[in-house]
């Protein structure tokens, strides 16, 4: 596991590409018959990539944590981006096709298996015990956003938002960016409550989502791949563009489970 430590907003304006790559972008996630994670001090929140082979996976003890088990105090979502796999939470399977979700509650014991499959795994802190649950995007009714002639539709699948599936502190969903469009949203917002995770997917290897971050008026950017991840903070704006079609995780842990509390970013403020 690695561990990142929290950052000072005013960091990012004097940062070069390096280091804000360093500080903000996970790239090596995914490794055969692997867990790999990275542990943030922004509020405290793990996000790690399970890729089994032919034996199933389990999450790691990982000593940063200080527990004998991860979920021990900790809740769980995973998302699988790859073919087919079954999670067994507490000895029962539950199959997840690609960008399916499931949430795992405090104290679960969890294995990932199928080969061919991918799972991001996001998990926060937890002071009570709720139930497992499985999400099909199939099955979840999508939110539609955006507009076509600002080349910004997109189809949010909320699985652990604040409505719905009760949590601790942690939401997660999907995002698929319709064919044609580029934006994963315009214009930016911010969590001032919230640590968001983004992991971009579904990206050919010679396209890059171009994310912004940092305090408006004083944005930067980095170059993402596909099945890499981002960590922004609470004071760093949300927004994105990407040369090709695209999907992207997105999960949050902080203050409240309101999926609502946001505030929008006019562009005249970038």
């Amino acid at each position: 596991m690695e561990i990142r430590h929290a950052t000072a907003p005013d960091s990012v304006e004097t940062a070069t590409t390096a280091e804000l790559r360093d500080r903000y972008l996970v790239t090596d996630l995914f490794v055969p018959g692997e867990v790999r994670g990275v542990y943030t001090h922004e509020d405290r929140m793990v996000v790690a990539g399970a890729t089994p082979l032919e034996e199933p996976l389990a999450i790691p003890a990982w000593e940063a944590l200080g527990t004998d088990a991860h979920l021990s105090r900790r809740e769980l979502g995973v998302v699988n981006l790859g073919e087919p796999g079954d999670v067994i939470v507490d000895g029962s399977a539950h199959k997840l096709g690609t960008l399916d979700g499931l949430y795992a509650g405090r104290g679960s014991h969890v294995l990932l298996g199928g080969e061919g499959a991918c799972y991001l795994l996001v998990s926060a802190p937890a002071d009570a015990v709720h139930p497992t649950a499985r999400f099909s995007r199939d099955s979840v009714e999508p939110l539609p956003l955006g507009d076509g002639d600002r080349a910004s539709r997109r189809d949010l699948y909320r699985y652990v938002w604040g409505g719905g599936h009760p949590s601790c502190r942690l939401q997660f969903g999907v995002t698929v960016v319709r064919e044609g469009s580029v934006w994963n949203t315009m214009p930016p917002h911010l969590h001032d409550r919230r640590t968001e995770i983004y992991l971009y997917t579904g990206l050919s290897p010679d396209d890059r989502v171009i994310h912004l971050l940092g305090r408006p008026g004083a944005t930067r950017h980095l170059l993402v791949a596909d099945r890499q991840a981002v960590i922004s903070p609470a004071w760093s704006v949300h927004a994105g563009a990407g040369t090709g079609p695209y999907a992207f995780v997105w999960a949050m842990a902080g203050e409240n489970t309101d999926y609502g509390d946001l505030q929008v970013v006019p562009l005249e403020q970038l």
